[in-house]
């Protein structure tokens, strides 16, 4: 195969966009005693500026996104019917057209506290609307903006192919998802299942691929671990907290894109066609690196143009805004009242109690409360869980909580509103096989520390 020619002008093309979207989604930076990106400084910055004029802003989107969805289902304008972007984010299915009418009647009970206390109240709706949504708000907008800078001028390609050899056999997946993946674990797992969702729309990820990053790497971020184990009151021992966590997560990383339901997606991209593994091969004369840097550099000669670099990142922006914080709204709402206002995830808890005993977790009868009310929203373990007096079983409290990664409130909500191939029955599923591989390594863990 025959190597391209490039000028200094190709590299500069591929170099400012891809070390420019680094920066912004990948490079960790000290931030009041804590760890952030670049990206969620400039969330925090706008969140602080806007302040409490964002739940205000969130809850009309979503209205609007209601009432765009009911024009586009009755009456078909033909600016919305001859738009694929409009069309897509708009004609949607019934279920998906009922999640976001619940999502607008929660967004205005809560904004103005009507009807039943349990849909509006501080731990539920107020949780959502007031705390959730601004940041994703903040996030959508920023992330959604420079998203194109890690997509769309060859970093994904370069990375490809220096690391399908570590990807393919160790995770199932193509080289390419290494900065996905990076991101979602460096950054935010909101970033993470923005990344995910845009890169299976384009073809770049078979709907098996796209689930597993989405429900395996979307990790909560390094500053919001910090939160939950200062919560348990364990701030001192966050570097092993946080070890914890990555090893956990390592493991069940490798074990469950192994088993059902991941196992059994389809390895078809969006538009039907098979999964291609022969695409990352590389072509005689080449080395991984050589031919890596030669398709970013193609590929960032495609995109040359400010215009398009504008009009992705804002249709990036409006599909995460209207595609997500509906559903978000709706089925995290649901999710918080029934574990703030009933016993059932206390009741799912109890057949752990026996198997935290034989683990010798003290207070088991406490923990096996906390084990599933984190498919609720994650920070609801280390809430209840704070006031166990057994250092260990905080600990595991913790780490289990961020490990389980599938919350409604956030990740689960995020990726049944994004375009990434899974349902309410694979999250679910997913959850509990996170819980049971991640569980014993953490007591080991917490075991051999205290």
């Amino acid at each position: 195969m025959k190597q391209a020619n490039f000028s200094l002008i190709d590299s500069l093309r591929f170099l400012i966009p891809s070390l420019l979207g680094i920066f912004l989604f990948m490079t960790p930076i000290p931030q009041d005693g804590g760890i952030t990106i670049p990206i969620a400084i400039l969330s925090n910055a706008l969140q602080e500026l806007l302040g409490d004029r964002i739940p205000i802003l969130m809850t009309y989107i979503i209205v609007l996104t209601l009432i765009g969805t009911i024009v586009a289902k009755l009456f078909k304008p033909s600016f919305i019917e001859n738009s694929p972007f409009l069309k897509a984010l708009l004609d949607v299915k019934p279920v998906w057209l009922v999640a976001r009418l619940l999502g607008a009647i929660f967004a205005l009970m809560t904004l103005y506290q009507w009807g039943p206390e349990w849909i509006w109240s501080e731990n539920t709706g107020g949780l959502l609307l007031t705390g959730l949504l601004p940041i994703l708000f903040a996030v959508f907008l920023f992330a959604g903006m420079f998203l194109p800078l890690l997509l769309n001028f060859g970093l994904l390609e370069l990375f490809g192919a220096i690391l399908t050899k570590i990807m393919r056999p160790v995770f199932k997946l193509p080289g390419r998802s290494s900065i996905d993946c990076l991101a979602s674990w460096l950054g935010d797992g909101t970033i993470g299942v923005l990344l995910t969702s845009k890169q299976y729309e384009e073809g770049y990820y078979t709907k098996k691929e796209a689930a597993i990053i989405g429900t395996t790497f979307s990790v909560v971020s390094i500053t919001f671990s910090l939160v939950v184990i200062s919560e348990v009151g364990l701030e001192s021992y966050f570097v092993p907290f946080y070890l914890t966590v990555t090893l956990a997560g390592f493991v069940a990383a490798i074990i469950i894109p192994r088993i059902p339901p991941l196992s059994k997606k389809q390895d078809t991209y969006v538009d039907g066609r098979p999964g291609d593994k022969t695409s990352e091969d590389i072509p005689a004369g080449y080395s991984r690196i050589g031919y890596g840097y030669e398709q970013a550099l193609l590929q960032a000669r495609k995109n040359n143009s400010l215009k398009k670099f504008l009009q992705d990142g804002t249709k990036n922006i409006l599909d995460m805004w209207m595609g997500v914080a509906p559903i978000v709204m709706a089925l995290g709402t649901l999710s918080l009242g029934i574990a703030e206002y009933t016993s059932f995830f206390a009741w799912l808890g109890k057949p752990f109690i026996p198997i935290l005993e034989l683990m010798q977790i003290p207070e088991a009868a406490k923990a096996s409360e906390t084990l599933l009310i984190g498919f609720a929203d994650m920070f609801l373990p280390a809430l209840i869980g704070s006031g166990i007096e057994s250092e260990l079983t905080r600990f595991v409290i913790a780490c289990l909580s961020v490990t389980q990664l599938i919350y409604m409130s956030e990740v689960g909500g995020l990726l049944l509103g994004s375009k990434v191939p899974v349902n309410m029955k694979d999250l679910i599923i997913i959850f509990l096989l996170r819980t049971i591989i991640t569980l014993p390594i953490i007591v080991l863990v917490a075991h051999f520390i205290f």
